[in-house]
């Protein structure tokens, strides 16, 4: 990563906490982006790492991005190469072998919102609220991104006016798992992500991996291939233990093969 952090990657009891840390809104810029993208295919690899948390420092989440950090349009393959950088950063999340809770503690705007999009699961603030401004700059994106969220309507009203809806309203559409107090925020992250934590190691990974695949799939194909995973986990180790210690009335002891 750069010296300059504007992502921090802590870990802790098998957690890892990713903070961004851009005051005073945590606006994305091509420095954020590397290390985002670092941060997740670190996390994907840390054998001492089983989920992560995803949260923004201060009172935003994050505002999208830095409007004043704009390719050279002059220079060839720059914006190329920026718009492909921007598609990346929400990949090495989404694609992360380990699931990624958003703490969502504030706005959570454009390319906020994709960065929470690209998560598995969804807790926010009362402080937060969700939108997609670029209209309102005289731009247009997000609907790839929108459309896992939202309904048609719902989806191209925010597109077209720039709406920003709050927290309490996504949980009222199901689309957030809760909504808290500002100081119950990451507590209520890190207590879903300790649960997680204390699963099998290999079978996270596969549900992570199932949970994206089968989105792609028709239904029975989808069917198979989890299938197919479950028949690949039954074999193993922690599948062995996992059962045993059901079994036993015991805290299973995972060794993550």
């Amino acid at each position: 990563m750069a010296e300059d952090r504007t992502v921090r990657l802590e870990v802790d009891r098998h957690i890892a906490l990713v903070t961004l840390d851009r005051p005073p809104v945590n606006a994305v810029n091509r420095a954020v982006r590397e290390q985002i993208i670092a941060a997740f295919d670190e996390i994907s690899e840390r054998e001492d790492v089983g989920v992560a948390v995803l949260t923004g420092a201060g009172k935003v989440f994050c505002a999208g991005a830095d409007l004043r950090d704009r390719p050279d349009r002059t220079k060839a393959g720059a914006f190329h190469f920026h718009n492909r950088l921007t598609r990346e950063m929400s990949n090495a999340i989404h694609e992360c072998a380990k699931p990624v809770i958003a703490a969502v503690n504030g706005p959570a705007l454009g390319a906020g919102m994709g960065l929470m999009a690209a998560c598995d699961i969804f807790l926010a603030s009362e402080d937060a609220v969700f939108g997609m401004p670029e209209i309102n700059v005289g731009l247009a994106g997000g609907a790839a991104m929108m459309r896992t969220l939202f309904g048609k309507s719902a989806m191209r009203r925010m597109m077209y006016t720039g709406l920003r809806l709050t927290a309490a309203e996504l949980y009222r559409r199901g689309i957030i798992e809760a909504v808290t107090a500002p100081a119950d925020l990451l507590p209520a992250a890190m207590a879903i992500a300790a649960e997680i934590a204390g699963k099998s190691p290999l079978g996270i990974r596969y549900a992570k991996q199932s949970c994206n695949m089968v989105e792609l799939m028709p239904q029975r194909d989808a069917y198979r291939f989890e299938q197919n995973f479950t028949m690949a986990l039954s074999a193993t180790e922690d599948a062995l233990e996992a059962r045993s210690a059901f079994l036993e009335k015991r805290p299973p002891v995972f060794k993550g093969r």
